[in-house]
């Protein structure tokens, strides 16, 4: 005759399924949440003021605007201002779609005269017109970074740029080359080999920089071609004493006596 299981050890065979539950549950979505940093495709950005994990389109985003600003001669001070700016509008991120008719990186519109909406999905279009708008302001390079970012956008909320102020600086550091080292992407390896396109990389940087081989900014150009290494796959990128690798690229920037003070990429 067989005994049926006591109503302390049904409980207590419920309470250990609903901790095996909640652990695996718990697990799960820590793994799904640390997976984008771990294996998946990803951007580091470091300096002494702090670090920002990007996906890969967002430092690339990134990498333009300051190449851009670059190509004008702008202060870093100008750049700050176009990171708060991008970073509010549209998270560094080059949108299709927005407020209204607004589109693109810094959410400009059409139809108040910055450009078609195709001029204005190209992040190196985008950045110019943001420049050229952001010169025009009185006193830009001493007013608050939200107060010249709202002379040039004009938006509801002004006050929201200032939140931004501090990724802002971090990302200048980085992108304009000030801090060396600063940028680093990894991504899984592509199913099939990828042809190195070197000279499609060399002529997209040229038409943001206006050069690839500018004085005292290589720092600039080794950023620029890490964040674009996956579109235009690259597999090393050298300069000053460290390489990039794709294959490691997790690992950020390691030594390596064949850098040079040129940026290589291969």
């Amino acid at each position: 005759m067989s005994r049926r299981p006591s109503r302390t050890t049904l409980t207590v065979v419920v309470i250990v399924v609903l901790l095996a539950a909640a652990i695996f549950y718990g697990a799960y979505h820590l793994m799904k949440k640390a997976q984008p940093f771990a294996l998946g495709e990803h951007c580091l950005v470091a300096t002494s003021q702090g670090q920002l994990d990007l996906d890969i389109e967002q430092a690339q985003v990134a990498a333009t605007i300051a190449a851009v600003a670059a190509r004008r001669k702008l202060p870093e001070r100008a750049l700050e201002i176009a990171y708060v700016t991008a970073i509010q509008e549209s998270k560094l991120s080059n949108l299709p779609y927005g407020d209204r008719d607004s589109v693109g990186v810094f959410q400009q519109r059409p139809s108040q005269g910055w450009g078609t909406p195709a001029q204005l999905q190209d992040p190196v279009y985008a950045s110019k017109k943001f420049f050229a708008a952001l010169e025009k302001v009185k006193h830009y390079r001493t007013l608050p970074l939200h107060e010249a970012a709202q002379a040039v956008q004009r938006s509801a909320d002004g006050s929201a740029y200032a939140m931004h102020e501090v990724d802002a600086k971090i990302l200048s550091g980085a992108f304009t080359g000030r801090v060396p080292r600063a940028v680093h992407c990894w991504y899984p390896p592509p199913n099939k080999p990828v042809k190195a396109r070197t000279e499609a990389a060399r002529k997209q940087l040229v038409r943001a920089l206006g050069t690839d081989t500018p004085s005292g900014r290589g720092w600039l150009v080794a950023a620029w071609y890490v964040s674009y290494a996956q579109k235009y796959g690259l597999n090393v990128v050298r300069f000053d004493g460290v390489t990039w690798k794709a294959a490691s690229g997790h690992d950020g920037w390691r030594k390596d006596r064949k850098a040079d003070g040129s940026v290589e990429v291969a």
